[in-house]
């Protein structure tokens, strides 16, 4: 496939856009790590927990939404930083969500060969996480448009098992389906559906947080969508209502028929899928095939994880090439519009699944897990930031806001409520080990953050850049 310096193809139909949206904000997250949600904070504290950060996502996506719309660009929230607040930011942003995702393809990968000896046990499990890395390689490789459909479809899959657990759920809960659960009971448990405090419901912001990671790729898929003006506000809006019928009314459905102590709520995990909350209603309910279905499912929501952080993290390499913030090689595309160097590097990356069975390699390679552990939301935080100062620009120029093709709500409130939110998810992420100064659980927890910092002061001061005045923002509109 020859290689020149092009330009990317706006391949991505409005179809498109709206289920890699909302594909991004449905993984292992509701189907595994909901159970112990509940588990923690009792029925209704998970709920007001998702509710919380569902509203937070959302005015986070209005905010990224207004800047997508009015420049749309593959460097996205990376490109924002740099034009309106810093180009220090911009480039630390750019270099921490590439490696965040690129890691996360290596995870996802590993996860792959786990969830797969569910049905082959004696099979070695690389041979599955091989298999899925050359799929995804292949179908980056071909076109954005068969990146595109073929997450198109991985979503569908989520999205009919949520519907159809909804479905059998809610059936239960009525009667129709026969069930001796009593739901009342279940629901009122704890202080009225509250278990363990204020304490409690934030650690489960924290589940959630990570639950909602990617739903800002639709700032990338920006770049490369047909009809950005029309496709990405219309994936907005559907993402805040999709989240709460999907992740709110699951957690209810789970709460009501799956006592808050049952000990499987808390063993569930993408290697032990016969105890997912999801598996236990479909069982309860008579579906005999209930865990091969759900294992089924899970592994669907890797390959689309694994998927995506592949698309998001090329495409962030080719946007920082494109600047001169990263090797110009990276900038190369095919004739089809693909980032080709860029994909292979971060197929390269993805192959650190294998040194994860080494001896030696496992340790690296948890270091580097944990080093990406928070990039997702500093990612948030910088969104925010850019938004901020991209609307405040705009004002201070003597723009009309009138002529925002998509002009996001509450400003500044949106903006600041998710920087706040987000700030606090990433400090509460393991705030005993600072009271009891366990420096190994800190390095540990918070190593991606020390990791920003030297990224944007190294930058800032070998260019001495600084923070850029709002009349002198640059409001260019990238089309």
């Amino acid at each position: 496939m020859a290689e020149h310096n092009g330009e990317i193809k706006r391949n991505l139909k409005t179809r498109h856009v709206s289920m890699i949206a909302l594909g991004g904000s449905i993984g292992t997250g509701l189907f595994v790590a909901s159970g112990a949600t509940v588990a923690q904070a009792g029925p209704f504290g998970a709920i007001v927990a998702y509710l919380a950060i569902g509203v937070m996502v959302y005015f986070l996506m209005t905010s990224l939404g207004e800047m997508a719309t009015y420049s749309p660009t593959s460097g996205s929230f990376s490109d924002y930083a740099g034009k309106y607040v810093d180009p220090a930011l911009g480039f630390a942003m750019g270099w921490n969500y590439w490696f965040n995702w690129a890691i996360t393809l290596a995870v996802d990968i590993v996860a792959v060969g786990l969830v797969s000896k569910f049905w082959f046990p004696h099979t070695p499990a690389w041979i599955f996480s091989a298999v899925a890395l050359i799929f995804i390689f292949l179908i980056n490789l071909f076109s954005v448009g068969a990146f595109g459909e073929a997450e198109f479809w991985l979503s569908m899959i989520k999205v009919i098992t949520i519907i159809a657990f909804l479905i059998v759920g809610v059936a239960t809960i009525f009667g129709v389906i026969h069930s001796d659960v009593n739901v009342m009971k279940n629901l009122s448990v704890g202080n009225h559906g509250f278990v363990g405090g204020p304490q409690a419901v934030l650690s489960v912001f924290v589940v959630a947080g990570f639950s909602f990671q990617g739903t800002e790729l639709i700032g990338i898929t920006a770049g490369e969508a047909q009809d950005p003006d029309k496709s990405v506000p219309k994936a907005i809006n559907q993402v805040f209502w999709r989240i709460l019928l999907f992740y709110i009314l699951a957690i209810f459905v789970i709460s009501a028929l799956v006592y808050y102590q049952d000990p499987r709520l808390l063993s569930s995990s993408t290697e032990n899928v016969a105890v997912s909350p999801f598996t236990i209603v479909f069982k309860n309910a008579g579906i005999a095939f209930a865990a091969s279905l759900m294992n089924a499912v899970i592994l669907t929501s890797i390959v689309s994880s694994a998927n995506s952080g592949s698309y998001a993290s090329t495409r962030m390499l080719y946007a920082m090439a494109r600047k001169g913030e990263a090797p110009k090689i990276f900038a190369k595309v095919s004739t089809r519009g693909v980032p080709v160097f860029a994909l292979l590097l971060t197929t390269v990356i993805g192959l650190l699944a294998f040194i994860s069975n080494t001896k030696g390699g496992s340790v690296a390679y948890t270091w580097l897990v944990n080093a990406s552990g928070l990039t997702g939301f500093i990612a948030w935080v910088g969104i925010a930031i850019s938004h901020y100062r991209f609307r405040r620009a705009y004002v201070a120029q003597g723009k009309d806001l009138n002529a925002l093709k998509y002009k996001a709500k509450w400003f500044p409130f949106g903006p600041l409520f998710a920087l706040v939110i987000s700030i606090g998810v990433i400090i509460g992420q393991d705030p005993g080990s600072f009271t009891h100064l366990n420096w190994e659980k800190i390095a540990v927890t918070y190593l991606s953050v020390p990791l920003f910092v030297i990224l944007y002061f190294g930058y800032k001061i070998r260019y001495k850049t600084k923070m850029i005045k709002l009349e002198a923002v640059d409001l260019k509109q990238h089309r």
